[in-house]
């Protein structure tokens, strides 16, 4: 389909990436905010192959390289600091045709930032209501802008309220029952080996550290809490009370890490979607799907949804309703089986059911790499570029 203007609401990721796919196909492209500067939720994330070869077929991969981190090795380390299992991520790199890279969300931000224009992005532009006809889509604005066009995107997240019009009633968002604590840290020997991926398991708690850009780890700290538990004190002082006894480079990580740009959150989800779609309005990314992080595939779940969009209006010449249908079709099964499979495995982690949790441990002991590997390439080759 041609000539077609398309307005994206929510300017992080998923918003981004369907706004540089959609120009790159020759569409007027809108992009808007509600914020007055743009400052992504969350340090970093592992960006898996699946969202990666998205990013290299819109020409982004020798950006994408520069920033993330080279994780070539990974690790599971009981809580006192017993190797469990310790493995080169090569296999799954020759399986899946493409290498991970963990990236600090700022810097992957600038680079989508870079590729559309920053200019292009209107901020302060809080939407309050979508509206369509049988001919066009509309964004309405808190200041009384409208913008009308072909498409309205809804991609803006978690919280999203075109996902409200979309389902013509409002959504609640699920306790997954962690919290999360995560930010960034200078990469040091003393943490952990500057190319390895480690995890520290026990107690249904994690620590972990992957390697960024810019010689750095992305670190994130698990603790299965009740909903509502407030922080007593900075983030070093929780951790060092919930870490009591683990091993020297978790005691090391917590003394480094800089609380006042430690992030604390307690990890939702949404229950599956019945329709990712209402005539000429789509969602995308966590307004879609919002997905606990266990899986690490929250980003390249919405890095997906903008290549499988912008697609399915380039492939079609029947109506834009027919495409937006076709986009939801193609996604509607792959990211509700994100979601429950993130949510399986973060039930597992955190001793929802404690029996299975030690049970993970013993079988951690016991595997070589050729499970996990499994399991991961599975989840990157039902991507849309496999």
């Amino acid at each position: 389909m041609n000539n077609l203007k398309v307005i994206i609401v929510g300017a992080g990721m998923g918003g981004l990436t369907t706004a540089i796919a959609m120009s790159q196909a020759g569409y007027q492209v809108e992009v808007y905010d509600r914020v007055r500067e743009l400052r992504p939720a969350g340090a970093g994330i592992s960006l898996w192959s699946n969202g990666v070869k998205v990013l290299n077929r819109l020409g982004l991969g020798a950006e994408i390289a520069h920033i993330g981190g080279s994780m070539q090795r990974m690790s599971y380390f009981s809580k006192t600091g017993e190797t469990l299992t310790d493995f080169s991520l090569q296999p799954l790199i020759n399986t899946v045709g493409q290498r991970p890279y963990p990236v600090a969300r700022t810097d992957l931000q600038q680079m989508l930032l870079a590729a559309f224009g920053a200019n292009n992005v209107q901020l302060n532009s809080k939407c309050i209501a979508v509206e369509q006809t049988e001919a066009s889509a509309t964004a309405i604005f808190a200041d009384g802008r409208r913008s009308t066009g072909d498409v309205v995107v809804g991609a803006d997240g978690t919280h999203s309220l075109i996902r409200n019009f979309v389902l013509g009633q409002p959504t609640t968002r699920r306790y997954v029952g962690y919290v999360n604590w995560n930010g960034l840290v200078n990469a040091s020997e003393t943490l952990t080996p500057k190319k390895n991926w480690v995890i520290y398991v026990g107690d249904h708690q994690r620590a972990s550290m992957m390697p960024v850009g810019s010689d750095r780890f992305y670190f994130f700290f698990d603790v299965p809490l009740p909903q509502g538990v407030a922080p007593k004190a900075d983030a070093r002082a929780e951790l060092v009370r919930y870490f009591e006894g683990w091993a020297e480079p978790v005691q090391h990580l917590i003394q480094q890490l800089n609380p006042a740009q430690t992030n604390r959150v307690e990890i939702h989800d949404i229950e599956p979607l019945p329709n990712l779609v209402r005539g000429r309005v789509a969602l995308l990314g966590d307004a879609g799907h919002s997905t606990a992080p266990d899986l690490g595939q929250g980003g390249c779940q919405a890095i997906e949804d903008a290549w499988v969009l912008t697609n399915a209006l380039l492939t079609t010449n029947v109506s834009v309703a027919d495409a937006l249908k076709r986009y939801e079709t193609a996604r509607r099964d792959r990211t509700a089986e994100i979601i429950l499979k993130a949510r399986k495995r973060a039930d597992m982690i955190h001793g929802k059911a404690p029996e299975k949790t030690q049970q993970w441990y013993k079988d951690l002991a016991q595997e070589d790499g050729t499970e996990i590997m499994a399991a991961i390439a599975k989840t990157i080759l039902q991507g849309p570029l496999n």
